[in-house]
């Protein structure tokens, strides 16, 4: 028996594909499905299912396990060739640990015992339908991409990140000075990317510097550059940073560590729309776009004289504002699958999703370490995996433990600020590897400051 409903519910939530050879089943599961406003067809016979799942696209494939012809793993297979983005759930009446098992190694989204009701029906289909539209926005975001543009992306559909993007849209156009504010790992070059990216100069170069990488004179020599015989061993000119940007935008990124010498310098680069190399006579003309960034608060530095107002006002035009990913726990998803397919790329590897246990546990972490962090976690998780989806043995094996929010002890003390802190850079230390470099990324400290605290906890 097959049914199928005319194609002109063109704003239905989703497409169902139901496969079950009761007859009772079918009408039921068609009934609360198309109360729920999917677009439902059902087949009583798994062969003539498949012949359909052929011609038409699904988002979502209910079957049975349990059905003569082709049982429902054996239908999981087919439908998995045939349509590799498919959301697939199980039912049966012979529910067992074993066939839960086996379906999820297959792919199956999810396993269903009868009797059920509506609202499981309901639930698991809606949760599943999402999961493919994430997925599928996911290979969206890469279909456009060259690997050049991949860093010009701010990535997210909850109301936080498209009020960033509407806010990027309005400002990229101007030519005026941006401070973005943000907790390190949020994703602040990206956005200064995306504003590049969209803005008249887009054309021209993408500068980025760190502030808080070189002492003052180094600093002045990197962004301003030098004339030949400046110093000892300038053998010939450099041009600086921010000639080098010319056209385009010089995106300073921890603008706050900037020492107050050269927030002076840069000050007066900025009014005069000029720049004098080290040892220069003869100012250099510029036509630059500065995008700045900082993890710290500007206004307090401000107050207590660390930072001086006049930049901080010639900076701080337009500000952006990004949420931590804690905030914007709609786009983890989204962020994990679009990260799996980077990593996919870079690595060769065709790890084809994600389990919903490890989704759910990457959904329910805290991340200190914001979407820096969730990258890190899933290129590892790729690196690891041994077959075709992430599960949660690829994940840190305390993923679930590290929630800062609710460190205890076994007698429901609090940790200590100290404590915590030790278990976190722990926690991040076997999340890289022991790459230290990769480790203070996240953590947002130096190497040097990192190497002070692995001292200082008896870590080495």
């Amino acid at each position: 028996m097959a049914t199928t409903p005319p194609t002109k519910d063109t704003q239905s939530k989703g497409r169902v594909l139901v496969v079950d050879d009761e007859l009772t089943t079918l009408k039921n599961l068609r009934r609360i499905l198309e109360k729920e406003g999917y677009q439902v067809s059902t087949y009583s016979n798994p062969v003539r299912a498949l012949e359909l799942l052929k011609q038409e696209s699904f988002d979502v494939l209910l079957s049975d396990l349990r059905m003569p012809h082709l049982d429902g793993l054996e239908l999981l297979d087919q439908a998995k060739l045939i349509a590799p983005g498919l959301e697939v759930i199980i039912i049966t009446g012979y529910a067992s640990l074993d066939g839960a098992v086996e379906a999820t190694k297959k792919g199956a989204y999810h396993f269903l015992a009868k009797p059920f009701t509506p609202e499981q029906v309901r639930r698991v289909v809606s949760e599943a339908l999402s999961l493919k539209q994430t997925r599928d926005d996911a290979h969206r975001l890469e279909a456009p991409l060259g690997h050049a543009e991949e860093g010009s992306l701010v990535i997210g559909r909850s109301p936080q990140m498209r009020r960033v993007a509407e806010v990027i849209a309005q400002i990229a156009p101007t030519d005026c000075n941006v401070l973005i504010l943000g907790e390190s790992g949020t994703g602040k070059e990206l956005a200064a990317r995306a504003i590049h990216a969209q803005s008249a100069c887009s054309a021209g170069p993408f500068v980025a510097f760190n502030c808080a990488a070189l002492n003052a004179e180094l600093m002045e020599n990197e962004l301003f550059g030098h004339e030949k015989g400046a110093f000892t061993g300038a053998e010939q000119e450099k041009m600086g940073l921010l000639e080098a940007a010319q056209g385009g935008t010089i995106f300073l990124d921890e603008i706050g560590e900037m020492p107050p010498s050269m927030q002076v310098k840069l000050l007066r680069a900025l009014q005069e729309r000029e720049v004098l190399r080290v040892g220069g006579t003869k100012p250099v003309s510029l036509r630059v776009r500065v995008v700045a960034a900082t993890a710290r608060d500007l206004k307090a530095e401000v107050s207590q004289g660390t930072f001086r107002q006049d930049l901080y006002f010639r900076l701080n035009v337009v500000s952006l504002v990004l949420p931590r990913l804690a905030e914007r726990g709609a786009d983890v998803q989204l962020l994990a699958y679009y990260f799996l397919g980077l990593f996919n790329r870079r690595m060769g590897k065709q790890v084809s999703g994600i389990s919903p246990q490890a989704l759910d546990l990457l959904t329910s972490y805290a991340y200190p370490g914001n979407v820096r962090e969730l990258a890190n976690i899933v290129e590892r998780a790729v690196a690891l995996c041994r077959q075709e989806m992430i599960t949660e043995r690829d994940l840190p094996a305390d993923l679930a433990a590290v929630e800062l929010a609710s460190f205890s002890r076994p007698d429901s003390e609090a940790f200590t600020l100290e404590e915590m802190e030790r278990r976190y850079i722990e926690h991040i230390l076997e999340l890289t590897g022991g790459v230290r470099t990769r480790a203070a990324d996240i953590l947002g400290i130096d190497r040097v400051s990192l190497w002070r605290k692995i001292k200082k906890y008896g870590m080495e």
